[in-house]
């Protein structure tokens, strides 16, 4: 059944090539089994903004594993759907819509993504769209919900399937890091279940410090490149917390740790559901 209105908010819609590159890469790693698995799989694409593009890399990443995929792109923006018709081929459409992810005969979902939607929404209404959302995921399912600078370079994104949020991953571009532009620098683009949270006292406040700590003790591998040194670091910070893989993924820019290990203190986001 679809909506007469969509739910949601319009945003700025800002898009650009390659900007969702990194969840794209990450999520062909490590959720490969939920893509090759069972019937042909529905992802969805919410809020693709001014532009398909981002749309369409998705859909042609996602084919090298699974060529039969169907990819929707949604936004609440009529002219922006009709602007991305431009992009639509067979097994990529682009329809009107919102968080209630509305779809022919009603099909669920295996992977929904959806970036840069919640930011200007307050941290209280977050557990709302995500319920919304999870309810239209088949049961090999998934939300990624996250946030990325406009080039894509620096960001972050919450994993969650039917049963809540399980697992918040980093992502940076390692180069762009140093001396004075250290890990922390991610805060500003955590979601928005976290953002108001880097604050001493809670858990993703304390996380980015040991980041930070681990990174300038981590130094003396600087000189053979910034990888090494990140793998050095997170390595040194998967002795002291949770951590969800290793350095086939660390010497990427990412660094992923259980919810339990970043869930705010208090509140309907604290731990799994």
């Amino acid at each position: 059944m679809v909506s007469q209105r969509p739910l949601g908010n319009i945003t700025r819609g800002t898009t650009n090539p390659n900007r969702l590159r990194r969840c794209d890469r990450w999520l062909l790693a490590t959720h490969r089994h939920r893509l090759t698995k069972g019937d042909p799989p529905h992802l969805v694409d919410l809020g693709h903004g001014a532009s398909g593009v981002t749309t369409l890399e998705w859909a042609d990443r996602v084919r090298t594993v699974r060529p039969d995929v169907q990819v929707t792109g949604l936004e609440i923006d009529p002219e922006r759907v009709a602007t991305a018709q431009a992009w639509a081929r067979p097994g990529l459409d682009f329809a009107l819509g919102g968080f209630e992810v509305s779809l022919p005969g009603d099909r669920p979902v295996r992977v929904l993504r959806a970036f840069n939607v919640l930011r200007q929404y307050d941290e209280t209404q977050v557990e709302g769209p995500w319920r919304t959302m999870l309810d239209r995921l088949d049961p090999l399912g998934i939300l990624v919900e996250g946030t990325c600078d406009e080039l894509g370079r620096l960001g972050s994104w919450v994993t969650l399937d039917g049963d809540g949020p399980r697992t918040l991953t980093l992502s940076w571009r390692l180069r762009d890091l140093g001396p004075d532009r250290p890990p922390s620098v991610v805060a500003e683009r955590l979601p928005k279940a976290l953002i108001h949270r880097n604050v001493p006292g809670e858990p993703v406040h304390e996380l980015l410090l040991r980041l930070d700590d681990a990174w300038r003790r981590a130094s003396p591998f600087a000189p053979y490149g910034a990888r090494q040194q990140a793998v050095a670091a997170w390595g040194d910070v998967a002795r002291q917390v949770a951590v969800v893989g290793g350095a086939d993924r660390w010497r990427l820019g990412e660094l992923t740790v259980p919810w339990s290990e970043v869930a705010p203190r208090g509140g309907p986001l604290a731990q799994r559901w």
